[in-house]
This record gives C-alpha cells, sequence and structure tokens, in this order.
C-alpha cells in the first residue's frame, strides 16, 4: 500500500486528498487538498464555478489523534462571492462553519462531554474548557433534529435551576418520545410563549400539556393553546404536600431550639429524609426515627400521615373515578386537620382539580419529564456550574434531546452534501 494511500485511510476525511506530512512542535501537520473543482459557501447550499480572486487562506483544523500526538489538517482555502453571506474562504466537507476542528474530533469531544466533566474532558482532547463548551453549541445546532417541533401532541414542561440566584431553564419534553425538544432560559409566562413561536403550527397539533401548578405556564398555554388540556400530574399534587410537611418540620425544629435540651432540635432536623422518604426506601435508622416520632405523635406526626394518606392515593392501581372519590375525602380531612399548611394544601389541590381529573383520565404524568431532570441536575453537578445558559442547554439536549451522538471510529466518516 502506497503511504499516502495508507494516510488518507487513518484521516478518514471525506472530499480531501492527503499531500506533504511533517513533525512541527511535536504535532502532526498534514497538507491536504480538495477533490472537487467547484467552491461552496460554508453558511448555506450554495456553489459556484468562479473564483472571487486569485488570494487564498491559509487555514487548519484540529483533528484526532495520531500515535499520540496532536494532528492538525492545514488547506489553502479559495474564495467566493456569495449572494446571501458576502465575500468568504470556501466550506471544507470535513469540518463544521467557523470551527477550528474536523467534524470527527468535535464528535468525539461531544459524546465525551455527556459522559463527564468538561474539565476532565478539556484534558483528555488538549483543549480549552471554554472550547469544550463552544464544539457543544455547534454540534447542537448541527446534529438536532429541525423537525422535532413537528406534531407534538403530549408535552410536559418544568422549570430548572442551571445556576444558583435563581437561575433557570424551561424545558420542554415530548412525552412521546420522552426527550427533551425544546429549552430557554427564564420560566415565566414569555419564556414559554417563545416555544409557541417555534411551533409550526403554533400549538395547533397539541392535545394535553402536563405542568406543575404554577400560574405562568397555565397562562401560556390558555392563551397560546386552548384547545390544549392542561394536566396536573399526581407528581406535582404530591410535591404541594411534601412541601407543606417540610414547612411543619422546619417549624417544629425551629420551636425545638429554644429548648435546654438540644437534642430534641437536633432529631427534628435530621428527620427529614425520613419524613419525605416512602417508607418502602427507609434505611434502618430513619425507621427508627419514624417510630419514636409515632410515640410522642404531635403535630408534625399528623402531618406525615396526611402526606402518605395522598401518596397511597396515587401508588394504588385504581380506577380515575376511585381516586377522585379518595381525592376528595383527602382534601376534606386536610381542611380539618386546623395544620395550616395542610389547610392550604388542600385548597391547592380543589382549585386544580380540573388539571388533576384531565391528568388521570389521560394517564399523563410527568414522571418521565421528572426523570429527564434528575438527569440534567447530574450533568449540571457534574460539570461544577456553567458560565451560560446557552452553554448549560446545548449540554443538556446533547445529552437528553432528540439527539443519536456516535465516536467517529463508529460513522464511518462524515459525507457533505457539496463535495
Amino acid at each position: 500500500m502506497r503511504a499516502s494511500t495508507l494516510l488518507n485511510s487513518l484521516l478518514g476525511l471525506s472530499g480531501v486528498r492527503a499531500g506533504k506530512t511533517a513533525v512541527c512542535d511535536g504535532e502532526l501537520r498534514v497538507t491536504v487538498s480538495l477533490r472537487r473543482r467547484r467552491l461552496c459557501c460554508p453558511q448555506c447550499s450554495f456553489s459556484t464555478g468562479h473564483r472571487y480572486d486569485t488570494r487564498e487562506v491559509d487555514s487548519s483544523w484540529r483533528h484526532l489523534d495520531m500515535g499520540g500526538r496532536i494532528c492538525r489538517i492545514l488547506l489553502r482555502r479559495r474564495r467566493l462571492r456569495c449572494p446571501d453571506h458576502g465575500v468568504l474562504a470556501e466550506g471544507v466537507p470535513f469540518a463544521r462553519p467557523d470551527s477550528r476542528h474536523t467534524r470527527d474530533f468535535e464528535d468525539l469531544v461531544a459524546w465525551l462531554v455527556t459522559k463527564a466533566d468538561k474539565t476532565t474532558v478539556s484534558s483528555f482532547a488538549r483543549v480549552a474548557w471554554r472550547t469544550v463548551g463552544a464544539i457543544c453549541e455547534r454540534v447542537v445546532a448541527d446534529v438536532l433534529d429541525p423537525d422535532r417541533l413537528c406534531g407534538l401532541v403530549d408535552i410536559g414542561v418544568d422549570e430548572i435551576s442551571w445556576r444558583k440566584h435563581h437561575r433557570y431553564l424551561t424545558l420542554v419534553s415530548d412525552h412521546d418520545s420522552g426527550t427533551i425538544v425544546w429549552g430557554k432560559p427564564g420560566k415565566d409566562t414569555d419564556t414559554l410563549g417563545a416555544f409557541f413561536d417555534e411551533l409550526p403550527d403554533g400549538g395547533a397539533s397539541l392535545e394535553a400539556v402536563s405542568m406543575d401548578m404554577g400560574p405562568a405556564y397555565a397562562k401560556a398555554v390558555r392563551e397560546r393553546a386552548p384547545a390544549a388540556v392542561i394536566c396536573f400530574d399526581p407528581f406535582h399534587v404530591v410535591k404541594v404536600v411534601t412541601d407543606a410537611l417540610e414547612a411543619v418540620r422546619r417549624q417544629v425544629w425551629q420551636a425545638a431550639r429554644t429548648l435546654p435540651d438540644q437534642r430534641i432540635a437536633k432529631t427534628f432536623k435530621g428527620a427529614r429524609w425520613a419524613l419525605l422518604k416512602n417508607p418502602a426506601d427507609l434505611t434502618d435508622t430513619q425507621a427508627q426515627t419514624l417510630r419514636e416520632m409515632k410515640r410522642n405523635g404531635g403535630i408534625l406526626w399528623r402531618a406525615y400521615q396526611l402526606k402518605e394518606a395522598l401518596r397511597e392515593v396515587f401508588a394504588g392501581d385504581l380506577d380515575t373515578a376511585t381516586v377522585a372519590e379518595l381525592l376528595n375525602r383527602w382534601c376534606a380531612r386536610a381542611q380539618r386537620s386546623r395544620i395550616p399548611e395542610f389547610i392550604k394544601a388542600g385548597r391547592t389541590i380543589r382549585k386544580h382539580r380540573a388539571g388533576i381529573d384531565a391528568a388521570l383520565e389521560r394517564g399523563l404524568s410527568n414522571g418521565r419529564h421528572e426523570g429527564l431532570n434528575t438527569k440534567v441536575r447530574l450533568l449540571i453537578r457534574r460539570a461544577y456550574g456553567f458560565h451560560s445558559a446557552k452553554a448549560a442547554l446545548a449540554l443538556i439536549l446533547l445529552a437528553c434531546g432528540p439527539v443519536t451522538l456516535k465516536l467517529p471510529y463508529h460513522t464511518g466518516g462524515h459525507p457533505h452534501s457539496c463535495q
């Protein structure tokens, strides 16, 4: 086999032929030439057979390492005049527009960043930390399914914090595919309104939208997709009551802190997870804490019983009518509990009964979306924060969106539309 044929095979770059090769400053530098004669705009599908002038632009791209050495692809690019983008250097089939890395290299980095934190990836790939984020944004823009918003029927909407000090992202998931299809910084009515602006049909195909009981998202759906049914799934119903239970625990803990015996305060402070977890998931220590709390009784134990009673309403395999009746009984019980937090929770549930009943009838739950949120939180925690919402959203769509990432070794190269 000829050396040039072997090098072309090792590089795996379509549309080019390898030429001069040299090792300089510890890097392997390969000069290539394009096989095609026509000039292609890197920003659109325009192509021409005429050069703008005789000037050529020296360009280089970082490629996959070879033999442990950094590999750079060198090419002298011609210039063309695009009717839409003006005079610029021609596009290449092996790299994305405005990138100094080949597609294979960027795909490798994007795949790695969904498995490890950015610092680890930047060390492994020998690129800057910020470069990893820029690569993620380019890959998402290139590989994200452009038709992902077409024909949506049942969707879930929820917000998630991507940074402290109340920095939120609104995420929209497709219940059918179980993927996040859209996201934007913010969590108000206008934020979700931007989602409807991007829908090809304006939301006419939507039949149901599951969400929490906050008013912002519900207002956006009523204004932009009035035919869609708003569903408040059981997860968020139970969450209202667990928040009420946590508020009661905090009050009891604060009161116990004023007592001379501080061991009581420590008991209530350490009981948080014992109260919030399902009984089947308790550790031996947490189970013992609950048994002691049951013996002592009091407002906190009554609040815990109310929480468990509501959870059992939705935990059983019951028909919709039975669940609705049990929910009515629970609300009446909460109203008689003389616990302000649970009286408020009962009123909240009654206020949103139409959406709760709709979720029960359709069997629609935000459980899959909450599962995605758990994965998103893991990504954010593993990244130790983001400098911009755009970078956070790019990583979320890479890991949880309708994107299929493959290692370049498994794809057999990247064909280009203009070669």
